[in-house]
């Protein structure tokens, strides 16, 4: 097989550190719903999944019919699946038939699961998502009576899974007037659920952030996204743990991700010189310059020409000129013996230095879960201890 121009590696122990230290926040008996939504935060479906089950977590959530299905070629008979964003209607049959989980946010819904449910003499799965506040999906609460008496009547058909919603803006502090409101609105529904007597077999609502800075949002289960794959959600939580001597040593969430490539050409450049396109940048003085094989059509970003770095032999190289579609050039002046094929650190530990996903988020303004998800799902993921 022929080799790509990078790879990424993500590290097994890294995983299980962290769902270890997610079940000591939110308890034992809580079930952890590992998110791998985006291709599992750009850390590749088919990996993260086997990886996570290796850590002990039998649920996924995901996005789509689509990303759902690709959990279903990998995941065990014993784990379950569940999908929170779009199932289209000629969709619904499919992940009845195949045992799915899945989120109703408007009751005109419900009547077309229980017609498939009814044709397959399947149960259909279904978590009845509320709307508290974040007015992106979720059953108001004038619909929500007319729900309930639905699945009263209909249970054998269609079973009440879950009761849950979304909190927007739980990692920043200053949306906990937000999150509070959020919260007690969704007791309100719980109340409603309790007063008809239609209960939910769980109730859940924390996401990352919330599970780790609010314990009263932790139900029956916590949907963990980006805290699973080694990133605080937000500065406010990882201060908040910090202060509170969680932050570090065992108690740390570790990143699994490494992205690495290989230098492809050395060059030497003389005085005067442009590199790259256009005059982005000119040398000031003789230069010896790595060319590496990736680009921003392999999700490298454009906006870290003339301002990133990367790891070789352990030092820090920073980028000279514009990152090209395909390849982009780092200055090496200062590191001795680079050869074609030497081991270049894109995002990861090479000896004493890192480069964190941080350093690409806080010079191109990306948000660390779009810098990860937007990965091409063509580079190679390799597991490692």
């Amino acid at each position: 097989m022929v080799r790509h121009s990078s790879r990424i590696e993500l590290s097994q122990s890294s995983l299980t550190n962290n769902i270890n230290f997610i079940r000591k926040k939110v308890g034992k008996d809580v079930r952890i719903s590992s998110v791998v939504k985006a291709n599992a935060y750009g850390h590749g479906i088919a990996q993260f999944v086997k990886m996570a089950e290796r850590a002990g977590v039998d649920h996924f959530a995901t996005a789509s019919a689509f990303e759902a299905e690709e959990i279903l070629e990998v995941k065990t008979e014993a784990a379950d699946v569940m999908i929170m964003g779009i199932l289209y209607d000629e969709d619904i049959e499919w992940a009845i038939e195949h045992g799915i989980e899945f989120y109703v946010f408007n009751y005109e819904r419900l009547p077309v699961v229980l017609e498939k449910a009814q044709k397959l003499g399947i149960q259909a799965k279904v978590h009845i998502e509320v709307e508290t506040g974040a007015n992106r999906t979720g059953m108001n609460a004038r619909e929500f009576p007319d729900t309930l008496a639905f699945l009263k009547k209909n249970h054998a058909h269609v079973a009440f899974k879950g009761l849950c919603t979304h909190f927007g803006g739980a990692e920043s502090f200053s949306n906990q007037f937000k999150i509070t409101a959020q919260q007690g609105r969704f007791k309100e529904f719980v109340k409603i659920c309790e007063k008809k007597r239609v209960i939910p077999e769980i109730c859940h609502i924390a996401c990352s952030a919330a599970a780790l800075a609010y314990p009263d949002t932790v139900y029956d289960m916590v949907r963990m996204g980006v805290a699973q794959y080694g990133f605080w959600p937000s500065p406010d939580i990882y201060y908040m743990h910090m202060q509170a001597g969680e932050a570090k040593g065992n108690g740390s969430l570790k990143r699994l991700f490494t992205w690495k490539t290989d230098v492809m050409d050395v060059r030497d450049v003389d005085a005067g010189e442009f590199i790259g396109y256009g005059t982005a940048y000119q040398a000031t003085q003789d230069m010896k310059v790595a060319v590496l094989p990736l680009g921003y059509s392999n999700g490298y970003p454009r906006g870290q020409s003339n301002r990133g770095f990367v790891l070789i032999k352990g030092k820090k190289a920073p980028i000279v000129g514009l990152i090209n579609m395909n390849l982009f050039m780092v200055d090496i002046s200062h590191i001795s013996n680079v050869e074609v094929g030497d081991e270049v650190v894109l995002v990861g530990r090479q000896q004493n230095n890192t480069i964190n996903i941080s350093s690409f988020t806080q010079l191109t303004q990306l948000l660390n879960n779009e810098m990860l998800s937007r990965l091409p799902s063509a580079i190679p993921r390799r597991i490692v201890k």
